[in-house]
């Protein structure tokens, strides 16, 4: 994990908070996965890692988090790619395969994705997964140091 972040620390500068220095450090990610796992556990978060097919390279992320029972049954999704592995689907694979886990397994409703504007390409990938545009948000998000407006989107399960 820390081999992707690195590789691709400038690339995904644009999309993200800022990141401290820790970031990029084998203990912080140690705690990451620590971390996730007990949310895993605890029906917080699903964090999935995108690796190559012989498993010696991460890919990619995707993240649905601040999972919410009750009336609610939600989550947030968030995902970054390799820059060297954009344009080969991917992140739909990924993206497709484990929002039916979320629908399927444990039963969501909704599914809440959030990009900038000027990010088209993730607008078009959130597209194509059948998500809807709902929205806009003025700074929703702090990305590079900036408070950033963002499309809210989401994806129904059509199950529930």
């Amino acid at each position: 994990m820390l081999d992707f972040r690195l590789e691709n620390r400038d690339h995904l500068t644009q999309w993200e908070p800022k990141r401290s220095p820790e970031f990029f450090s084998v203990p912080f990610w140690q705690a990451q996965f620590r971390a996730a796992i007990r949310e895993f556990r605890s029906g917080a978060s699903v964090c999935l890692v995108i690796l190559s097919k012989d498993e010696s390279e991460v890919l990619g992320v995707c993240n649905y988090t601040n999972i919410i029972r009750g009336t609610f049954e939600a989550a947030h999704l968030g995902y970054a790619l390799a820059e060297k592995h954009q344009g080969k689907g991917i992140m739909f694979e990924a993206l497709y395969s484990s929002k039916d886990y979320i629908f399927n397994v444990l039963k969501l409703h909704r599914i809440i994705a959030n990009y900038l504007p000027r990010n088209r390409r993730s607008g078009a990938l959130l597209e194509r997964l059948g998500f809807e545009i709902e929205g806009e948000a003025k700074e929703l998000l702090k990305i590079n140091g900036v408070w950033e407006d963002h499309v809210m989107t989401s994806l129904i399960n059509p199950r529930s």
